[in-house]
């Protein structure tokens, strides 16, 4: 028995530190591995958190600017006031204003008269206008007709102003509240959906005041800018990946192109203010000029996408078609081009997405400035909705925030549709090796 145990192997003392030297470092390491997911997780966590909370913040602040407040008035166009040979340029303003009077007969004074025209837009006379001329056969009679109350009314009835504050305190004075409520009792004031804001340009009055103009401001200015840098950034990323030599002017031209893709975008901008209208006079806040200052500045996002869609083609592909004959220009036309097509719309998209976000630029050619007619072609003047926000942002009107925030979700709409474009093309066409 004796001999037996004596046979057994004895455990070295400098192995077994060492075994638990390493167990322990395991064990730290483990430990390091744990804090460093809960510390990821909480950093996710937090930012869902704000996240969650800048949207909640923008639907809360925008979602009511989706509805308008409109007053019913019974308004006489009585003939004797109406030149059926001038229709256009009747005092219709001053017919809203006899309705508004009639409906309060006993405010008399020149003062309270003011302040009870206040209640309607001032787009009610031109409102009223446009049914007259699509509708002449109302001429001598009374028609009711809703027409928009003013911004500060809107606000009020939508909850944004406390009725109860001093009347100091606020835009309303409390007589205009006291007709406010008459006509909520007579049921002349109601909301309703706002066209306006989906039919209509910019405005000074915030109840006037719509999208329209800049969202086809974008429109004209992505489409253009999508013309001129996808076939340029395409054309120049085959180019450098197929055809180009190796050699230190290619190297110079990659390091410059990916140095572009992270100078900042007001740096287009002043050189798009510099070049295109200083040196080659191009009409100031249009379309054309807003596309090519971002014809600039997505040139190297999409080229760096191209090249890597480029890349992502097998050499097989090259090889084999190679093999039985084609061309190097055959090669890459019918065969490199259309496999890497999916993955250069892709970073097109993605491209264009950061276009249509982009404001710095845009505001050094002028595209910042107040555009009420919407635009016809690329020479026109025109705003984007980036800039439609920062303008509106910058209005000290309470309903102007409002309008902010509703143009804000409306071009989160439009981002997330351009990226979920480019998710879907990527999935739908793209090909793994």
């Amino acid at each position: 028995m004796s001999n037996r145990l004596a046979s057994l192997p004895v455990a070295d003392p400098a192995e077994s530190d060492t075994i638990k030297l390493v167990q322990r470092s395991l064990a730290k390491r483990h430990r390091a591995e744990r804090r460093f997911r809960r510390f990821g997780l909480v950093a996710i966590v937090i930012s869902l958190f704000f996240l969650v909370l800048l949207f909640a913040s923008i639907v809360a602040n925008g979602y009511t600017a989706f509805e308008q407040t409109f007053i019913r008035l019974p308004v006489c166009l009585a003939p004797q006031l109406l030149n059926r040979g001038d229709l256009e340029g009747a005092d219709y303003a001053g017919f809203v204003k006899t309705s508004l009077r009639n409906r309060f007969p006993d405010v008399r004074k020149r003062r309270a008269r003011r302040l009870l025209y206040k209640l309607v837009s001032p787009g009610a006379g031109w409102q009223l206008r446009e049914m007259v001329l699509r509708h002449p056969e109302v001429i001598g009679r009374t028609v009711e007709v809703w027409v928009p109350a003013d911004d500060d009314v809107d606000m009020l009835i939508k909850g944004r102003v406390d009725r109860n504050q001093p009347e100091n305190a606020r835009r309303l004075s409390d007589v205009q509240i006291r007709w406010i409520e008459a006509l909520e009792r007579d049921g002349a004031i109601e909301k309703r959906f706002n066209r306006k804001f989906f039919t209509a340009a910019d405005s000074r009055e915030p109840e006037l005041a719509g999208i329209l103009g800049a969202a086809v401001g974008s429109g004209l200015t992505l489409l253009l800018t999508l013309l001129l840098s996808f076939p340029i950034g395409g054309a120049t990323a085959v180019y450098l990946e197929e055809f180009a030599p190796r050699n230190r002017w290619t190297d110079l031209i990659e390091v410059n192109i990916n140095n572009l893709a992270a100078v900042p975008s007001i740096v287009f901008g002043l050189l798009g203010l510099g070049v295109f209208i200083n040196f080659f006079g191009l009409p100031r806040s249009s379309s054309l000029v807003g596309a090519l200052v971002l014809t600039l500045m997505t040139l190297p996002t999409i080229i760096i996408a191209a090249r890597a869609a480029l890349q992502s083609v097998p050499p097989s592909i090259r090889e084999a078609a190679l093999g039985v004959g084609a061309s190097r220009m055959q090669t890459v036309v019918h065969h490199v081009f259309p496999l890497a097509l999916p993955g250069m719309l892709t970073g097109t998209i993605i491209g264009m997405a950061r276009a249509l976000g982009e404001t710095a630029p845009l505001l050094m050619v002028g595209m910042v400035a107040f555009i009420a007619d919407i635009p016809k072609n690329f020479t026109d003047p025109a705003t984007v909705l980036p800039v439609q926000i920062y303008l509106w942002a910058d209005s000290p009107e309470r309903a102007f925030v409002e309008r902010t925030s509703a143009a804000i979700l409306v071009l989160l709409a439009f981002l997330i549709l351009m990226n979920a474009g480019a998710i879907y093309l990527r999935r739908r066409f793209e090909k793994r090796w």
